[in-house]
């Protein structure tokens, strides 16, 4: 039991930026970062002696921390147009205008559905087509596809402010 847990703290540890990354995503005033961060880490401790480890760890970790969060979400009925922005989600010191850019880029991306948020965030994670649609569930084509269509709302959106 110990090993499994020295395991376990070990994985969070690496993964930690990955899954605050996705609880950012979907934070809402009733939703806290932490709230969903905790719940992610319990949700993957619940479902670690069960990992067969069949498809890489990350991709586990990102499939049981976006349903956290999207269940989460459910759950609250209460999602806003607008995430707060108060998490630094890189801890990176950048320019004013580069940050400033990155908070409208997470605007934008907030407005989107849940589904197209989990699939925008992966992207930018730099995950392939086949690790995305391994994590969604949704065929290869079917991502590429969807991600066209994300991209084309947001410099939509980008236009209009």
């Amino acid at each position: 039991m110990e090993n499994t847990e020295q395991e376990f703290v070990s994985m969070v540890k690496e993964y930690e930026r990955v899954i605050y990354k996705v609880c950012y995503i979907y934070t809402t005033p009733n939703a806290t970062l932490n709230d969903l961060y905790q719940e992610v880490v319990l949700n993957l401790w619940k479902a670690f002696p069960k990992f067969r480890k069949e498809c890489k760890i990350s991709t586990w970790i990102y499939r049981i921390a976006l349903n956290t969060c999207i269940s989460f979400i459910r759950k609250e009925k209460n999602i806003p147009e607008i995430v707060s922005l108060t998490y630094e989600v890189d801890r990176v010191e950048e320019s004013d205008e580069t940050q400033e850019m990155l908070r409208q880029l997470y605007r934008m991306i907030n407005r989107l559905g849940q589904l197209e948020k989990s699939i925008i965030l992966l992207y930018l994670e730099d995950k392939s087509y086949e690790e995305i649609a391994e994590i969604t569930g949704l065929t290869v084509t079917n991502v590429a596809t969807k991600l066209s269509r994300i991209k084309e709302k947001l410099r939509k959106m980008n236009k209009e402010n």
